[in-house]
């Protein structure tokens, strides 16, 4: 009886399974496409200019002047960088035909490096792509119109945003995943069947409105008609002679000219070159190619600018054929000016190149050994004359994601900087040969940093400042300490004289001038300081690294940043320091990586006139700056009875004194909004309406650890800074509002303490991911920023916009 039992109860599970089983493949039917459409292999995209005329003339969809304004404006927000979802990067033609990836980029627990994956770089052709194990989101079987939309993973995404479009008001429920560390769900055309059972609510635009029914339909009839591109047109002449005189120039061949040109090449490799005078939408990435001059470039696929090229290189101006995207876009100009610059810095000084620097990474790693035949005075005046554009190098970057080393650094913060030859004196240069080795950074051993190699960096980098200390005690009389004279004042007029850097959680952003309130701390960057966040942060930096190299990088910043802050502090009242210090670290015995280096001995030859010493060492900074330090601060700093903004209109000045009442909230009034808020106040004209970027800045208690960030958190110390234009490019949300409104927005905000509150003041001001309009208003803030800022204009991301 009881093997009856038994037999019967197998058959009742193998009946429940097969029911199971059945409804399953009810519910999602997997389709055998090869069977369908037969095999999969890439296809020739791009037209020739003949093909491109055939389909001009039956009237055919054309990719640039209907398919990328599209995808611009609704999904490369999302989709134009490392952080772009499954690697899907959408453009460029290169990056829709290259497709997505289940590998991730971001992955803090590897041990070892990982093969990187760079457009453009790492596979020249969508077949190498496939190598690297990248699968298609267009149609690649047979070419008919049925296939071209059954077969593409976009045309399915699409479908299923129409087939379940999300709320148009409220907030969006738990069935959407936001965090931007989220798992994502990478699927290919084989897994959409489980993949829209899963995620029914997940079709794209993901977690926000759809596209119009116009929109939609194009996209689709270019899908059908086999996603063709036509050409790009040439470079226009001004252009191609552009290039050839700066591609000359970049390959002298003397000694001189390519220790010179090399190290400019290892600090501007990462930035978008632009010419002086030419189109806003022209750009250019300073690359090594086999490739010389006046053929295709053929670039070199090294991680890092300072690795062995393996033989013969050219410098070349590669052009930027993608969609250019606020994130990634720091701009670096060339003109007739700057090459005359080079030539003064680089090449009218007395000096010799003896021999080039070994690519070995002992000593290309370190700017300290590799370049110690280049004047010093000059590498520093290089890197001054372009401040913002090499601290946005390794405050902004192309990396996107960078809260491990953005954890190290505070919300807001000001920065100045030395002046050349006037922080040491004259042997600064032997001082800097005598301990390069001390100088070494992580970058240095690649892709074999260790988990625990950041032992190895703590302790060169404490020895340093041990030595730099110990050196200044040398060489400064005992009474006499640092003054205003050796400030960098950038001759009256650079205005990257003085920047401001605001932190947004994991991205951060460079501003020219003083910007907000006197900040809880500051900088003041040497040469050394300048160098080594540059070749650790930007130039060695792999963000296919290992979690050893990260480590190691984010604990060596917490160094650079007390060696910053050691040099302000120098500024302050011989007596102050330590208080001042203690009241940025409080505990620091136990949590500081490295004990502050304050001595007493060398009395500050600043002149206090008060004992609010940071502000006043800043308003005298501004003072002997004059015109460099940029445009006062009227909304933040309002230090009279009527503040008023130069060439404003009335509605202008009407908003900054509304904005002005919000500026002065702190603590928790300021508990209702998110980190960068993009605030349209609208004044009856749209043309005229006026943009505010509204930035919390977060108190901590210390910002020494890598861990427990919320922990250190003291939201009642918090600030806002209020920012006439555009600052951040990861808006956290908009907010628009009637100009004769502004005073109820500001009150709502302070007041807005309970959840109700918050519901009210979000429901009746605020832009939610719900709201149908939010794409108008994404399109006209990326409009109007192209107006504050021209060419240094890029797309803002909506990755990180909360739903609130």
């Amino acid at each position: 009886m009881d093997k009856l039992r038994a037999i019967a109860g197998k058959k009742l599970y193998l009946l429940v399974f097969l029911i199971i089983t059945g409804c399953a493949s009810i519910v999602y039917k997997t389709i055998d496409y090869e069977s369908l459409y037969g095999s999969s292999a890439p296809k020739q995209r791009i037209m020739t200019p003949e093909q491109a005329e055939l389909y001009q003339q039956e009237h055919k969809v054309s990719f640039y002047k209907d398919i990328k304004p599209i995808l611009d404006s609704r999904c490369v927000s999302c989709h134009g960088c490392y952080d772009a979802p499954c690697q899907l990067k959408l453009g460029s033609i290169e990056g829709l035909d290259r497709g997505a990836t289940k590998q991730r980029v971001y992955n803090s627990t590897r041990l070892t490096a990982a093969d990187p994956t760079r457009l453009f770089i790492d596979a020249t052709d969508t077949e190498g792509w496939r190598k690297k194990s990248f699968y298609p989101v267009l149609n690649e079987r047979i070419d008919t119109e049925a296939a071209n939309l059954d077969n593409s993973v976009l045309a399915k995404l699409l479908d299923l945003k129409r087939l379940n479009p999300q709320p148009t008001s409220g907030k969006l429920d738990q069935d959407y995943a936001l965090a931007f560390d989220r798992e994502l769900q990478c699927s290919t055309i084989e897994e959409f069947p489980k993949y829209q059972h899963d995620h029914p609510k997940w079709g794209m635009p993901y977690a926000m409105p759809g596209l119009s029914l116009k929109e939609e339909n194009t996209l689709k009839q270019w899908l059908q008609e086999g996603s063709k591109v036509e050409p790009l047109p040439p470079l226009p002449s001004q252009t191609v002679n552009a290039v050839a005189q700066w591609e000359g120039y970049f390959n002298g061949s003397t000694l001189k000219q390519q220790l010179v040109f090399r190290y400019i090449y290892e600090h501007l490799f990462i930035g978008h070159i632009h010419f002086k005078n030419h189109p806003d939408n022209e750009f250019f990435m300073l690359v090594r190619s086999k490739t010389a001059p006046g053929q295709p470039v053929e670039e070199l696929k090294s991680v890092v600018p300072y690795a062995d090229p393996g033989g013969k290189f050219y410098y070349r101006l590669r052009p930027i054929t993608e969609t250019i995207v606020d994130k990634t876009h720091f701009v670096y100009e060339l003109s007739d000016q700057k090459m005359q610059r080079y030539d003064e810095l680089f090449f009218k000084p007395d000096y010799q190149v003896t021999a080039l620097p070994s690519y070995q990474p002992e000593v290309a790693a370190n700017p300290f050994e590799a370049f110690i035949e280049l004047p010093l005075v000059s590498r520093h005046q290089f890197l001054l004359d372009d401040a913002q554009y090499f601290v946005s190098g390794f405050i902004k970057g192309p990396v996107c994601r960078g809260q491990i080393a953005l954890d190290s650094i505070r919300d807001q913060f000001w920065v100045v900087f030395t002046k050349p030859g006037q922080f040491y004196p004259e042997d600064t240069t032997g001082f800097l040969a005598k301990n390069a080795q001390l100088l070494a950074l992580p970058g240095q051993q690649g892709n074999q940093v260790g988990l625990f190699a950041f032992t190895k960096y703590d302790d060169l980098g404490k020895q340093y400042l041990k030595a730099k200390n110990t050196y200044i005690d040398q060489v400064l009389p005992k009474n006499k300490g640092f003054g205003l004279k050796i400030i960098w004042d950038g001759e009256g007029t650079n205005q990257n004289a003085a920047l401001t850097v605001f932190r947004h959680l994991d991205s951060a952003t460079v501003t020219q001038g003083f910007i907000g309130d006197t900040p809880f701390t500051g900088w003041v960057v040497d040469y050394p300081i300048f160098e080594q966040l540059h070749y650790m942060l930007v130039a060695g930096f792999n963000v296919y690294g290992s979690a050893g190299l990260q480590i190691a990088s984010r604990t060596y910043m917490d160094l650079l940043r007390q060696d910053a802050e050691d040099n302000f502090l120098r500024f302050m009242p011989s007596m102050q320091r330590q208080i001042i210090y203690n009241s940025w670290y409080p505990g620091f015995d136990s949590l500081r990586t490295a004990p502050p280096l304050l001595s007493t001995d060398h009395p500050s030859e600043v002149n206090y006139q008060s004992t609010d010493y940071k502000k006043e060492f800043f308003d005298q900074i501004r003072q002997k700056m004059g015109k460099a330090a940029g445009v006062v601060d009227t909304i933040n700093r309002c230090q009279q009875a009527v503040c008023i903004r130069a060439d404003t209109t009335p509605a202008q000045q009407q908003a900054d004194s509304e904005m002005r009442k919000l500026a002065k909230l702190k603590g928790l009034e300021l508990h209702a909004l998110s980190d960068n808020i993009l605030l349209r106040v609208k004044t009856g004209d749209s043309k005229g309406d006026l943009v505010y970027t509204l930035l919390i800045d977060k108190a901590y208690s210390n910002i020494s650890t890598m861990l427990g960030e919320n922990s250190r958190r003291e939201p009642e110390n918090d600030r806002i800074t209020i920012y006439p234009g555009f600052i951040g490019s990861y808006p956290n949300f908009y907010f628009s509002v009637e100009k004769e409104q502004l005073g109820e927005f500001v009150d709502m905000i302070r007041f807005a303490q309970t959840e109700i509150d918050i519901e009210h003041l979000y429901s009746k001001f605020g832009i939610r991911r719900t709201n149908p309009e939010i794409w108008q208003h994404a399109d006209w803030f990326n409009e109007q920023q192209k107006i504050y800022r021209g060419v240094e204009a890029g797309l803002l991301d909506m990755s990180r916009y909360d739903n609130l």
